[in-house]
């Protein structure tokens, strides 16, 4: 357990180093050569610390999510999932409005089983990458529907660079992020898919991804429903 918590102290230490070492840097060249520097010099690197600014408060918060997934228990009620998905997509849409998202809802299902705030996080951390890893002009498609274990199938299926069967087997583990020609242009830390993961498992769900490279990804989250006796009825007539 210790050599557990060590790595990932070490991990955290170093992750947090990197945006701290760039903020620190060119908020001493601006200082120090203030009057040396063109405008243009100055807003690139004023950029430069918003940016890192940005990616370490949401490191912090993803911490701080983690470190209180087992602790915070999930507040289990009926939950609307076309409704709680669609309110996700419409925030996501205004962050990627170029790209095209689109819904193949099942208006037949029952209400699931779930805590609608974490949920909302789910989607949205699956949602987001989905965008951020795909082009503007490839469609995101988010589908509700029937599994075949009688539980409610969300699909996220995007066409964008994908991943080797190696790297997807790995995808949920902490500080995991895929090496390709998107990673050192996006933001990141490698710990969303692993809370998304968490509190899948944690409000009794399952999540799995199928992926190729050059072919996008397929993430499938199956939850209980509320009520599966109507559940079962619902499935028969749809």
């Amino acid at each position: 357990m210790n050599d557990i918590q060590n790595e990932f102290i070490s991990t955290v230490s170093h992750e947090l180093r990197t945006p701290l070492t760039s903020i620190r840097g060119f908020s001493q060249t601006l200082l120090n050569s203030w009057e040396k520097l063109d405008e243009e010099s100055k807003k690139k690197f004023v950029k430069i610390i918003e940016e890192q600014s940005n990616r370490l408060i949401n490191l912090v918060e993803n911490i701080l999510t983690v470190s209180k997934i087992n602790a915070d228990k999930p507040l289990i009620r009926e939950v609307n999932v076309n409704t709680a998905i669609d309110k996700v997509i419409q925030m996501i849409k205004q962050k990627y409005s170029s790209h095209k998202i689109t819904t193949h809802f099942n208006k037949h299902l029952p209400p699931a089983k779930l805590d609608e705030d974490k949920f909302q996080q789910v989607m949205t951390n699956l949602i987001d990458n989905a965008c951020k890893y795909s082009k503007p002009d490839k469609e995101i498609k988010v589908s509700t529907s029937f599994s075949s274990s009688e539980k409610i199938l969300i699909q996220v299926v995007d066409q964008g660079i994908g991943m080797s069967e190696e790297d997807s087997k790995k995808i949920f583990d902490k500080f995991i992020r895929l090496e390709n020609h998107l990673t050192s242009t996006t933001q990141g830390n490698g710990l969303g898919l692993y809370i998304t993961k968490n509190l899948v498992e944690l409000m009794g769900g399952e999540i799995s991804v199928k992926s190729s490279p050059n072919a996008g990804s397929e993430f499938s989250l199956e939850f209980p429903f509320f009520n599966q006796e109507e559940a079962l009825k619902c499935s028969q007539q749809s």
